[in-house]
């Protein structure tokens, strides 16, 4: 089984590059179904972690959209902060908008609670949230993720622009954290 380093810790295969692009389609199928041509909405893309995702996302949509990007942050190491670091701010009009905002995965919940609430201050009509990955051990806030491509346990992964501090996004696959628990 192919494992990679980063920094200190070793990571193995947990979601091979065909599974992710799969569970992707399966997600714009719906959300092709859900949204109608009448409406245009802005998907706000969470940088770093989301950039792959949204473009293979986008690929897929066959309704119009715009894009924009924003970027946060709340991780050091392998621990969230909880405390949430705004780096490049929201750029495009909001108001009225329905907003998709696209992460690269959902735990704590803690990211997605300030940029709900920033969003909705900002004057979007509907705050929408779409994930690669939902844990749904970690995440227990009252927000609805209303579009999750695959639910996952709650393991430290990186890959598929997720990263360990900032390596290892430019994987095809998703790793997960080898210990001896997991090991097979």
């Amino acid at each position: 089984m192919e494992r990679i380093t980063l920094h200190d810790k070793t990571f193995r295969i947990f979601i091979p590059h065909n599974e992710i692009q799969k569970s992707i389609e399966e997600l714009a199928k719906k959300m092709n179904q859900d949204f109608n041509a009448s409406e245009v909405p802005l998907f706000l893309s969470v940088l770093n972690g989301s950039f792959m995702f949204t473009s293979d996302l986008l690929k897929h949509l066959n309704f119009q959209c715009e894009l924009s990007f924003i970027k946060v942050s709340s991780y050091s190491g392998v621990e969230s902060t909880g405390e949430l670091k705004h780096i490049l701010g929201l750029s495009a009009d909001i108001n009225g908008r329905t907003v998709v905002l696209v992460e690269d995965i959902v735990d704590t919940g803690a990211t997605i609670v300030e940029l709900y609430k920033m969003l909705t201050e900002a004057g979007a009509a509907r705050v929408v949230i779409c994930t690669l990955l939902l844990k749904p051990d970690a995440y227990k806030k009252d927000i609805p993720v209303e579009y999750v491509a695959m639910k996952i346990p709650n393991d430290f992964i990186v890959g598929y622009g997720l990263d360990y501090d900032e390596l290892g996004r430019q994987y095809k696959d998703i790793y997960v954290l080898d210990t001896p628990s997991n090991q097979k």
